[in-house]
């Protein structure tokens, strides 16, 4: 018996985005970021919707799969291709520390299937009628949290020449700028809890910043850190313990250190004096195979998801049970991303009884004239996306957005996100990624 839907024709779309020049312990974001804009179409002219990491390799992969994706049907697709999330690469050594998200060869194979998931659960919710949260189990919740993310930025709001956005922000560098930052993202969103990004200036400022957020939110407002493992051991203990205060009501302290050996030793160290601040990480655990290490050692007591690189929306749901299972918290983990990928995230959180926190979020960051959903930007009201009764995913492709951002993509020469590239081109020519810097 079939399920009488068929894939007649796949298509890939390369976009870029505008991104303004956030900084990280990974560099400098470049003025535009890159997706790729997945689309299965079936024999009854449905077009089920997917978005996932950017540039040419990531499109090439997915293009390879071609033959075995067109003539087939989106309910088994993922079964016959499940070998994927399994599949060894030629990289096993490669470690997400050093990489930024979506260039890691290891999880290579499960970025694809999550993509191609992803576009058969909306094609299938479309064809049905059903919206994807629904085919995953059903929702457990109709709005879903999202945290503000602010970010030490320069001056400007992303893109290049007549195509440069408004920078609604300003120059952030400073305690005080980065308050000001997230007091006004918290106007427009109403956020209620914040993500700091750390790793960028000398330790003693962001502890500074925290505190500084702190006074000016109070104690209902839940705090994260994420220095991206810029920090030493001794280094990540002494934070902890400064911001014992700030970030033990609802918070937690995200990757301090690199490795789970060095996760798992700031935790022994900061529980000896007391603290029982969470560890959180998507560095140190990035797939299941990272899982029974960092139960063992105690390195992390929250697991980020993501969707994009854990192997899909079933993969996080698993992860999810798991987490339920060791007494592990679960948030969710933001790359650069539009409106698809929000409501993917939307729609497994929905579906994820066991999300203890709220989900991370770059959506702010982007700008309405890259949006390539029917209707613009996703609305994020009161901190939360809502998940309405719309089929699959919610959101159907704005063509002209799509053109639009595969122009853009054509015009400009970013092929691969290069942070350190654009360390050197505007802020220090000979800057390096160091781990730990300090």
């Amino acid at each position: 018996m079939t399920s009488g839907i068929k894939i007649k024709e796949m298509r890939v779309t390369p976009v870029a985005i505008a991104d303004p020049p956030l900084r990280s312990s990974y560099g400098l974001h470049q003025p535009y970021a890159l997706r790729n804009i997945l689309e299965f179409e079936s024999e009854d002219g449905v077009i089920g919707v997917s978005e996932t990491y950017g540039g040419e390799a990531p499109r090439e992969i997915l293009l390879n799969l071609g033959k075995e994706i067109v003539g087939s049907e989106p309910h088994r697709l993922t079964g016959c291709l499940r070998d994927m999330l399994t599949r060894l690469s030629d990289h096993e050594d490669a470690s997400q520390t050093h990489l930024v998200p979506g260039e890691n060869p290891v999880d290579a194979n499960r970025r694809t299937y999550a993509a191609i998931e992803v576009g058969c659960l909306d094609l299938i919710g479309k064809s049905l009628g059903k919206p994807v949260c629904d085919l995953l189990g059903g929702r457990v919740r109709d709005r879903v949290p999202f945290s503000a993310y602010p970010f030490y930025k320069h001056t400007g709001g992303g893109g290049e020449g007549q195509d440069a956005r408004e920078d609604k922000y300003g120059e952030c560098l400073s305690p005080e700028t980065l308050v000001g930052q997230v007091i006004k993202m918290r106007e427009e969103y109403g956020f209620k809890s914040i993500k700091f990004k750390a790793g960028v200036f000398h330790p003693d400022q962001e502890i500074e910043t925290i505190k500084q957020l702190y006074r000016e939110l109070g104690p209902e407002i839940p705090l994260r850190i994420d220095p991206n493992s810029a920090w030493t051991v001794d280094t990540s203990v002494h934070v902890g313990r400064e911001l014992a205060e700030e970030l033990g009501r609802g918070g937690y302290l995200e990757d301090p250190t690199a490795t789970i050996s060095g996760m798992s030793e700031v935790r022994r160290r900061l529980l000896a004096e007391g603290i029982d601040t969470p560890l959180a990480t998507n560095v140190a655990v990035t797939c299941f195979d990272d899982l029974p290490g960092s139960i063992k050692e105690d390195a992390a007591q929250i697991i980020l998801c993501d969707h994009h690189y854990w192997g899909g929306m079933r993969e996080v749901q698993h992860l999810a049970k798991l987490c339920q299972t060791f007494d592990l918290g679960l948030s969710m983990h933001s790359n650069n991303h539009l409106g698809i990928s929000l409501m993917g995230m939307a729609h497994v959180a929905a579906a994820t009884p066991h999300l203890t926190y709220a989900c991370d979020t770059h959506y702010p960051w982007q700008t309405e004239e890259d949006e390539v959903v029917i209707g613009g930007r996703v609305p994020i009201v009161k901190g939360c996306v809502e998940i309405t009764d719309k089929p699959g995913l919610g959101v159907e492709l704005d063509y002209d957005q799509l053109a639009r951002g595969r122009e853009r993509y054509e015009k400009y020469p970013y092929r691969k996100r290069d942070d350190t590239a654009e360390m050197r081109k505007h802020v220090d020519p000979d800057w390096e990624r160091k781990l730990p810097r300090w």
